[in-house]
């Protein structure tokens, strides 16, 4: 399975593909779509969008893993963060893609154990669950990576479950 991990940003959205083979989770591709502070958000989420599309084309996930949007302080970011990730979703679903999506919590959770994991320790468990030599940088992509790494590790607790009661 492939997932497309997407870390929800209007300045910065970070993308990670990352396989599930043989048991093993290899990444595929991570990186950043940036878009530039002097356009018009209008025209930054039409080019969101537009390298989301191209994301998609290039690496085929099977299904997308988005971070959820939780409350924050700072109204402006919350917004802009909003509407990157819907115009994330909508992309996605509108490709034909399942999207799942997860909070922070979880996401820590999954891949460090512990729900309050410092980010940290999270670029430091995506690296060694990757086998990566490095954490993943930007920070934003390696926020991805842990959104794809944690819909592998959910969905196959999902199969599982579901294969032991005979669903």
């Amino acid at each position: 399975m492939r997932v497309l991990g997407i870390d929800p940003g209007l300045t910065r959205m970070g993308i990670a593909v990352v396989e599930r083979t043989d048991g093993a989770l290899r990444p595929i591709a991570m990186g950043v779509i940036r878009t530039s502070t002097d356009l018009p958000v209008a025209k930054r989420l039409v080019e969101l969008r537009r390298q989301l599309l191209e994301a998609l084309e290039t690496s085929e996930p099977d299904v997308v893993a988005v971070e959820r949007l939780f409350f924050n302080s700072n109204v402006r970011t919350a917004m802009s963060v909003g509407q990157a990730s819907g115009v994330a979703i909508e992309t996605a679903a509108e490709a034909g893609l399942e999207v799942h999506d997860y909070t922070p919590g979880q996401v820590k959770a999954s891949v460090v154990g512990v729900g309050n994991a410092t980010k940290a320790q999270v670029q430091a468990m995506v690296a060694a669950i990757l086998g990566l030599s490095t954490p993943p940088r930007p920070a934003d992509a390696a926020d991805a990576c842990a959104l794809a790494i944690c819909h592998h590790n959910s969905s196959g607790l999902a199969r599982a479950v579901s294969r032991a009661v005979g669903g």
